[in-house]
């Protein structure tokens, strides 16, 4: 009580869990986005559900890694080497395959993510499966299976979102608010941004290709080939803009 009494009293700390609250939000949104898209394909009365139920399941997953945080950090540690190594970039190998339960769980995950993609990218562009019945109809998707692949993308980005927190900061109270506080953002921003991408067809492929491209960056850091996160949000916030720019012009056009 008393740690946490001289955390409230210190600058330095607040200064820390609003930088990790702003870290973590920007990378919930790979997770946001998911959810969405996966909710969409649900029956109308099943959706707000399965958005609530997949972002608490974030929120329990997050809180019990920041339990077992020495657990959590042994999972860097090397535990398959296939002995493989790319030529020196700046002193260190272009890739590796000196694979931790981290970089395998990322690998995993990344695998899933860019499959899930290119099928809801195909289930968009097939006009015969589109086109007939209701969201829930259309889809194929039942809401236990949209849980099950909810949790397991869960799983992928929680333990980088917490791995992200413990080499911002070790004060376990500090990563705990900062991850309730986000995980709470995210769960006021999940309908309205279901709402969003379902009624903007185009934004449903910009976010599947923001999928795509977050599914091939968890391989390569699978793969020791580390790109900075800064590159793939602002990638992505560019995209954004230009997309917003194209409704805007679309909008104006309907008007005249």
């Amino acid at each position: 009580m008393q740690s946490v009494l001289s955390l409230l009293a210190d600058p330095g700390a607040w200064a820390a869990l609003a930088t990790l609250i702003v870290m973590e939000v920007v990378l919930g949104v790979d997770n946001l986005v998911f959810v969405s898209i996966l909710s969409n394909r649900l029956p109308p009365e099943q959706q707000t559900r399965a958005r609530r139920i997949g972002i608490g399941l974030a929120l329990i997953m997050r809180l019990a890694l920041l339990a077992t945080i020495s657990w959590l950090v042994g999972l860097t540690a090397p535990v398959i080497d296939l002995g493989l190594h790319g030529p020196p970039v700046d002193g260190h190998p272009a890739f590796e395959t000196a694979f931790s339960l981290r970089d395998l769980i990322l690998l995993g995950g990344g695998l899933f993510l860019i499959w899930k993609a290119t099928k809801e990218i195909h289930h968009n562009m097939d006009e015969d499966e589109a086109g007939h019945g209701g969201e829930g109809a259309k889809s194929g998707l039942s809401f236990g299976s949209a849980i099950a692949q909810i949790i397991a993308l869960d799983i992928v980005f929680s333990i980088d979102s917490i791995l992200t927190a413990v080499g911002m900061t070790g004060e376990l109270p500090i990563m705990i608010a900062a991850v309730v506080i986000a995980v709470g953002l995210m769960l006021i921003a999940a309908d309205p941004l279901a709402r969003f991408i379902s009624k903007n067809p185009t934004v449903v492929m910009l976010a599947l290709g923001f999928l795509l491209m977050i599914g091939a960056v968890l391989i390569a850091d699978a793969f020791g080939v580390h790109i900075p996160k800064g590159y793939i949000y602002a990638a992505m916030a560019f995209s954004g803009g230009v997309e917003a720019l194209n409704m805007a012009a679309r909008k104006r056009k309907k008007r005249h």
